[in-house]
């Protein structure tokens, strides 16, 4: 596997990343500011936030080479049900690439629709369909990513979550790794590691 790496040819793109990277691995993520300059698009702060953390999570993780067509292939961001970022997570990665590969977002109805996915945001809309959802994604390299407590529960792999007006993650690595997908150590530092209980 190897470990794939965000670049970008915008110099502001570039120093936005390396603010990113500071607030990450510092763990100070105020869910009263957004990640980024605030976007022209109508969004709450807090998802502002959660869609700077989205578009980021590439740099902390890496997939198995049959998680991609071919060396061409884009990773792909999905946004399965409610879309609470609007066109503003598109306009992150907009122009960004890991390694030689774009980045793109897609946004998915119903989970039976979900396809060559790589990061996949399941909204709370869909909590009443958690445990199916996650169940269908069984041996896809999918990085699965939440903010419901339930999504947690029913073994989603990354969810956001707001401690002391600060955007935590909880990890469960396990389920991660169950899916060949490889969380950067730096990451898990900084997250509350989590295991879901069976049964």
């Amino acid at each position: 596997m190897a470990l794939l790496k965000s670049t970008s040819r915008r110099p502001a793109a570039r120093a936005a990343w390396r603010i990113w990277c500071a607030c990450l691995l510092a763990a100070a993520l105020p869910a009263a500011r957004p990640a980024e300059p605030a976007p022209a698009v109508k969004i709450s702060p807090e998802y502002a936030y959660k869609a700077g953390l989205l578009a980021k999570l590439d740099q902390f993780v890496e997939w198995p080479a049959r998680a991609f067509h071919d060396a061409q292939s884009p990773l792909v961001i999905g946004v399965l049900g409610e879309d609470p970022f609007g066109s503003y997570l598109d306009e992150l990665v907009q122009g960004e690439k890991v390694g030689e590969r774009s980045i793109v977002v897609r946004r998915f109805r119903r989970g039976a629709d979900v396809a060559d996915c790589h990061i996949l945001f399941i909204s709370r809309s869909e909590a009443g369909q958690f445990d199916k959802i996650i169940s269908a994604l069984a041996g896809h390299s999918v990085l699965t990513v939440g903010d419901d407590e339930g999504f947690e529960r029913a073994g989603g792999m990354v969810r956001f979550v707001i401690e002391n007006n600060k955007v935590r993650l909880h990890i469960d690595d396990n389920a991660a790794k169950a899916v060949e997908l490889t969380i950067s150590s730096k990451l898990l530092r900084l997250a509350t590691l989590v295991t879901r209980e069976k049964g």
